[in-house]
């Protein structure tokens, strides 16, 4: 089968099963840009496809795309999807699946995280924008982070959050995750009363409100890529040498900031929504030290003369 028509059959599967419209874009770009490597190879059907012709492709990622190791293990576990369900449709025998004895490649477990230093810089860069032209850039982007660290949501959550989803009333958002699953998470009186009064602002400033929290000029619903470019702009203006200015770094700082604070893991992962335990552990792994340090600090022992 030709692998240009294996991917739009991949893609019309993936439709099917109701996954995410960024899910699918994901796997999209992934494996196009697969499929031109292959092209240049002259490679045109699955079954020509090898593990050698994975590791090639995992080789002129790394080297010639400059992708980073954890980039290269989203790219392992997408084209593993495809090829597994090149296996499922009969197209390929599971003995000649490519991608069965690829494995991920080792990565750094340092997780970056947003001092106060990093967070007041940003913050107070949207503050000192003057001028109704900024008005509405400089304030949805201030509310746009102050959401992502007092809720911890995935960026693609933020850009699907809905006004009638955010209960101002009762301190709640309710989020739509992964895999289409809903849930309610609490959000602090500092994040109701700024959400609240960005929606006064955004019923002034436009004639029909969205339904959408986050939205353009146009008042329509921003993007994930256009969050994105939020942050690359924000990115060349603080210089930040030392951490990366991602939405998922802000999920990050919530994760850290709760657990130092004396959070349990098991509350942790409710607000985080992963799907199991050992997800939300790999920060208790990491942070781990300094956990011990708090403990030491704050323990109701220490300060008793036994």
């Amino acid at each position: 089968m030709l692998l240009k028509f294996a991917i739009q059959d991949f893609k019309d599967d993936r439709q099917f099963k109701n996954l995410s419209e960024q899910t699918i874009k994901t796997y999209m770009i992934q494996l196009n840009e697969f499929q031109g490597f292959c092209v240049k190879k002259e490679i045109l059907n699955v079954e020509d496809v090898t593990a050698n012709t994975m590791k090639s492709y995992f080789i002129y990622c790394m080297k010639l795309k400059n992708n980073n190791p954890v980039t290269v293990n989203t790219k392992i576990k997408n084209l593993k999807a495809f090829f597994n369900y090149m296996v499922e449709s009969g197209i390929i025998n599971e003995n000649a699946n490519p991608m069965s004895k690829i494995e991920k490649a080792k990565t750094d477990v340092k997780i970056d995280v947003f001092s106060d230093n990093h967070i007041k810089q940003m913050l107070n860069y949207y503050r000192r924008l003057k001028g109704r032209e900024h008005a509405l850039y400089a304030y949805r982007d201030y509310t746009l982070i102050l959401t992502l660290l007092g809720s911890g949501m995935r960026l693609g959550e933020l850009c699907n959050l809905k006004w009638k989803e955010v209960d101002l009333v009762t301190g709640t958002i309710i989020v739509f995750g992964k895999n289409r699953t809903q849930a309610s998470i609490p959000i602090t009186d500092k994040l109701v009363k700024e959400l609240a009064e960005y929606k006064v602002f955004c019923q002034q400033y436009f004639q029909e409100q969205s339904e959408h929290v986050f939205v353009n000029r146009e008042n329509k619903p921003m993007t994930t890529d256009a969050v994105k470019n939020v942050f690359k702009r924000l990115k060349a203006i603080m210089n930040f040498k030392d951490v990366r200015l991602s939405a998922h770094t802000f999920r990050h700082t919530f994760a850290h900031r709760f657990l130092m604070n004396g959070g349990d893991v098991f509350t942790l992962q409710k607000m985080l929504r992963h799907s199991n335990l050992k997800m939300t552990e790999k920060y208790l792994a990491i942070w781990g030290t300094a956990l011990r340090e708090q403990n030491e600090k704050f323990n109701p022992l220490s300060n008793l003369n036994l």
